[in-house]
């Protein structure tokens, strides 16, 4: 749920476990903050060496890829999934480098805080006011084989903040400003434990879910990017709860032509489309003037059954002629086993 709980200390921990069991196991990558209990842990574990690098004059530590795919061991050991590479590193992020570790057979224990997965991004800024930019795709959690929460009461963990066991005493009032808000922990708590009690229903209903009617949703979006990124992350969200297949689909009609909209507007949707294929979604940009007819024929070509939109901005002249988008596809799904979620 936040920093400090205990995540590279179970890591660490679990390390330990398999190394007495005879498992190839090395840590490529841990960060202590300076914690004795967690440094205690690391003596003892076999290491593979970290890539140093030079940024601004100043030494970094970064996770070596090239040094755990050639030591090739059973487990590696990775901490801080959602960290950002330095500049020049052959990926962007380090959960990117975890795949290929994953790819080339190696099997990861590895740690992150539920405010940097990807599709809770808005809800992590409405709960604390913090942008995060540091971000998981959600389709990471799927490919675990388990994911384990470390949860601490909220007061315990105020507690350990105080004492120094988190972060070094000149840290410790801006924590107690910021994350550390006891409402803002407790929110944080209860995303942590419904993300992970969610992944371990559907687990325990894999078998159930293939006996019912498989579900494929339908996120349609605008160029307004901030509806169209809280429509993708809440549809992403939707479709992982279902283990379902989805689409994203921008309608482009004349007035938003590359040459009519402007350059900010471009990019936004290329960030948009790029954000839905992270988490995991099919996206499809389709030219026509009829947004509903276009919405329409999705449907019917790919056997959609749920439709995610956004909140409608109702005219009345347009509601009272039956031209609204929503009337219009209303009216075509009226009959059909289809939903429609409006997302607020």
């Amino acid at each position: 749920m936040s920093a400090g709980v205990g995540k590279t200390y179970r890591m660490l921990q679990e390390a330990h476990s398999l190394l007495q069991h005879h498992i190839d196991v090395q840590v490529a990558y841990v960060e202590t903050h300076g914690r004795i209990e967690t440094e205690t842990l690391v003596a003892g574990l076999p290491m593979i060496p970290r890539n140093r690098v030079f940024l601004k004059g100043k030494e970094i530590e970064e996770l070596d890829l090239n040094s755990v795919l050639a030591r090739h061991p059973e487990v590696v050991v990775v901490d801080e999934l959602a960290h950002h590479n330095v500049s020049g590193s052959k990926n962007e992020k380090r959960w990117q480098d975890v795949i290929d570790i994953l790819n080339a057979g190696i099997s990861v224990i590895t740690a992150v805080n539920i405010q940097h997965v990807e599709s809770l991004n808005q809800e992590m800024f409405q709960i604390s006011g913090i942008k995060i930019t540091e971000k998981i795709p959600d389709q990471i959690l799927k490919l675990a084989d388990e994911v384990v929460n470390i949860d601490l009461s909220v007061d315990e963990l105020i507690e350990r903040l105080k004492s120094g066991k988190i972060y070094h005493q000149d840290q410790i009032h801006q924590a107690l400003q910021n994350f550390f808000k006891k409402e803002i922990i407790i929110q944080l708590r209860e995303q942590a434990l419904s993300t992970v009690a969610s992944y371990l229903e559907q687990k325990i209903n894999a078998q159930k879910i293939s006996n019912v009617r498989q579900e494929y949703f339908l996120a349609c979006i605008s160029s307004n990017h901030q509806i169209a990124q809280l429509i993708i992350r809440k549809t992403s969200r939707l479709a992982s709860y279902y283990r379902s297949p989805w689409l994203v689909l921008y309608v482009q009609t004349e007035k938003e032509q590359a040459s009519k909209i402007r350059l900010d507007k471009q990019r936004h949707l290329i960030n948009s489309f790029k954000l839905a294929t992270e988490l995991g979604a099919e996206v499809m940009k389709i030219k026509n003037n009829e947004v509903a007819e276009a919405i329409l024929t999705v449907i019917n070509d790919k056997k959609i059954t749920t439709i995610c939109i956004g909140k409608p901005h109702f005219h009345w002249l347009a509601l009272l002629s039956g031209h609204h988008l929503l009337n219009k596809l209303l009216k075509n799904i009226a009959n059909r086993s289809i939903d429609l979620v409006i997302l607020s």
